[in-house]
């Protein structure tokens, strides 16, 4: 077969940019033009050669960038002074809690202690109080900078033992730890490789907690190329070295398997979910402790999560012929998915919620013989109590426009996190028909009184109705001239439901500005069909969503092209690199965290071949012509004004290459023919976000927001100590 791609290499001997530079302008970036030919269509790559991160030029430029930046962030006037008054407002906030896992008498959660760099591993006993919380690990123990961070974690079901996968530097490249409950010390050798952002990872404990499965990437003696691909299952003896371990034959797993596990005393089984990359596409198999394997469903039959029941039995979500998805059994023993049958058919109001990549579960179980289901109704929160048949019970009561999460079984009772973008997360447990609070909520020096939360409908191009969650003080005159800020994601199914704003938003509203969320297609907020409709060929209609939330801010007279910003990060960030290029004159000022740019050559990535599940490939003309069509690498136009832009990215993200941000800012700096400035910071210390140490994040943040402060000409003054 004849390869779609052929390639030219133009080397050019200019020693600056394509645009004219000023003397107090950007560092110069050279041009090396490579024509690609996709499907006989010629494309160039002005800025190639900053794809090689090994290379000192590349390094030297990426330096050159950060320092370039730091010089106008540093000098505003009030950042210093921001930094600190958020590090204030965080300090005075007591201790947060997230992620629990019931085993045996205790509670396990990740505690967020504002004075630490990294979240630690503590134990609760069952009445949730954390004055008697024990620390388990402390990362910030191990390295007092913050560069380890805890992936995530699993405890064996008596709650003795806890196996822990830890990485450095942001970079979610894991090895798995095992540490005892009680004396806090390790257990045997560690297992290297189990986690990495590619396909995420996860361990499972047996009913005696002497045997763990555990997800594993190809080792150090494998072509570098594989080396985060190809994720198997593996089993381990507690104790043993993990040389002698060995691997769970599964049939048909793809190159970008993303694998779950969770073993159920009560099946007697090993389940195991494998998500096809990152398009929500999953594949479920039993494993019998007598080590038979069952492949209960394929890509294909669209059953997008499963679990295993109290009874043995597995409960699974299904979107076939339901895209706000039903609830499936099938009898314990039963391995024919042909005879599962609908126990909780779809709503009409409703989605039920899609976790995506071993997040949130949508469905639960607690007390022996109830389960919960959760719900999405256009971004905010449902829960709904179930009998194991599919009888309803019970609603929880909720607030009308919050997020539940951390949906866990206690005892006979249902633990579940709530939040709103005006109240901190809390604890409450639901149980005997009572919804009660927990000693566990958080509590938080920042107070929303003042402000109100409207949700609003905009039309997108196409006429789909698009929600906009406006947050705005009480009283805002809409006069065209409110400073504003919209924030937006759309994809992966990944919906943006409600959360705490916190100590940024609250400066932001104190000097005057307004926030709002568009829950845009690609998201799973109204179901899968919502989710396919901003998926592949059809990404477009994703950004003429969010055009058409900041075109109704501005209709509502909220604000003006002159004082309206745009955020977003990592998918969120495609987004704001096509409002950058379809939209140049729509905003102010966009802020864009670790973002994927040229659409081209992202699948060329580890993370990025497995994304091409949910953006396409330019192996299929069609999909190719779709990624060409807005890649807003390829659509940056020379002498067109843009809006002042800020990048951010990490020198350690193993899901979007630095590259995508080093490229995209050298393109717009030589293009844009504004005076408003393009800047890229580069954190030596990170990753795409996750792991970060608080210091770090909090630097990011009030980069963004004083870059935002002084592009919108907003006004902040620093609050009196304790304010």
């Amino acid at each position: 077969m004849r390869s779609i791609l052929a390639v030219t290499v133009l080397v050019s001997l200019a020693a600056y940019s394509l645009g004219v530079v000023a003397a107090d302008g950007p560092p110069a970036t050279r041009v090396e033009t490579v024509v690609d030919t996709y499907h006989g269509v010629p494309v160039a790559d002005p800025y190639r050669w900053l794809e090689r991160a090994e290379d000192p030029a590349v390094h030297a430029w990426t330096t050159a960038q950060t320092s370039y930046a730091r010089a106008y962030l540093d000098a505003l006037p009030f950042r210093a002074a921001l930094e600190r008054h958020l590090m204030h407002l965080i300090s005075q906030s007591s201790t947060s809690y997230a992620d629990l896992e019931a085993a045996g008498t205790r509670v396990f959660a990740r505690a967020s202690d504002p004075a630490k760099q990294q979240p630690l591993l503590v134990a609760l006993d069952r009445n949730l109080d954390p004055a008697h919380a024990r620390v388990v690990l402390d990362p910030n123990a191990i390295d007092a900078t913050g560069a380890v961070a805890i992936d995530w974690y699993v405890p064996s079901p008596d709650g003795s033992k806890v196996a822990v996968s830890l990485s450095r530097g942001g970079s979610e490249d894991g090895d798995l730890h095992v540490f005892d409950v009680a004396t806090g010390h390790e257990v045997g050798a560690a297992i290297p490789h189990v986690q990495y952002p590619t396909a995420g990872g996860d361990a499972t404990w047996s009913a005696d907690g002497r045997t763990i499965w555990y997800t594993h990437f190809p080792g150090p003696d494998q072509p570098a190329a594989e080396r985060h691909f190809n994720q198997t299952v593996w089993v381990h003896q507690v104790g043993a070295d993990p040389a002698r371990d060995r691997e769970v034959a599964l049939p048909g797993l793809p190159r970008v398997a993303e694998i779950t596990l969770d073993h159920n005393a009560a099946a007697g089984a090993l389940l195991v979910t494998v998500a096809n990359g990152d398009g929500g596409e999953y594949a479920h198999y039993l494993v019998t402790d007598a080590g038979v394997v069952h492949q209960i469903t394929h890509f294909a039959d669209e059953a997008t999560f499963a679990a295993l029941g109290p009874d043995g039995a597995l409960y699974l979500e299904s979107q076939r012929g339901a895209p706000r998805r039903q609830v499936l059994k099938l009898a314990r023993g039963d391995y024919d998915l042909a005879d599962a049958r609908v126990i909780i058919p779809p709503l009409d109001d409703a989605a039920i919620f899609n976790a995506f990549q071993g997040g949130d579960a949508p469905i639960s179980f607690y007390g022996g013989d109830r389960m919960v289901v959760r719900y999405l109704a256009g971004g905010p929160s449902r829960l709904r109590v179930f009998h194991l048949d599919g009888s309803h019970g019970a609603d929880v009561p909720i607030p009308a426009i919050a997020r539940v999460s951390e949906v866990e079984g206690v005892g006979n009772d249902l633990v579940y996190r709530v939040e709103t973008y005006l109240t901190p997360p809390a604890f409450r447990r639901f149980g005997g028909g009572r919804d009660t609070a927990t000693p566990l909520g958080a509590v938080s020096p920042i107070a929303f009184g003042d402000m109100a939360v409207v949700r609003e409908m905009a039309t997108s191009k196409d006429g789909t109705r698009v929600p906009v969650n406006v947050i705005r003080k009480k009283g805002t005159a809409l006069d065209g001239r409110n400073p504003t800020l919209l924030y937006g994601y759309g994809g992966y199914g990944i919906s943006q439901e409600p959360r705490f704003l916190g100590a940024t938003f609250r400066a932001w509203f104190d000097a005057g500005g307004v926030f709002a969320i568009a829950n845009i297609r690609g998201g799973g907020e109204f179901g899968e069909t919502w989710h396919a409709e901003g998926a592949l060929t059809h990404k477009q209609n994703v950004f003429d969503d969010f055009a058409a939330a900041a075109e109704w801010l501005i209709d509502a007279h909220y604000t003006s092209s002159d004082e309206l910003a745009m955020l977003g990060g990592s998918n969120g960030g495609l987004l704001m690199g096509a409002m950058i290029t379809q939209h140049p004159g729509l905003a102010r000022a966009v802020v864009s965290e670790v973002g994927i740019y040229d659409m081209l050559r992202v699948e060329l990535d580890p993370n990025g071949a497995f994304n091409t599940t949910e953006f396409g490939t330019v192996q299929h003309a069609d999909e190719f012509r779709a990624l060409y069509a807005y890649s807003p690498y390829h659509h940056v136009v020379d002498r067109t004004a843009y809006p002042a832009v800020l990048m951010q990215t990490g020198e350690n993200d193993g899901r979007v290459n630095p590259m995508q941000s080093r490229k995209m800012t050298a393109r717009l700096q030589a293009a844009t023919s504004s005076d408003r400035p393009v800047l890229l910071v580069t954190t030596s210390a990170a990753g795409h976000g996750i792991g970060s140490p608080l210091a770090v994040r909090v630097g990011q943040v009030t980069d963004y927001t004083a870059f935002l402060f002084d592009q919108l000409g907003m006004h902040w003054t620093p609050p009196a100590q304790g304010q």
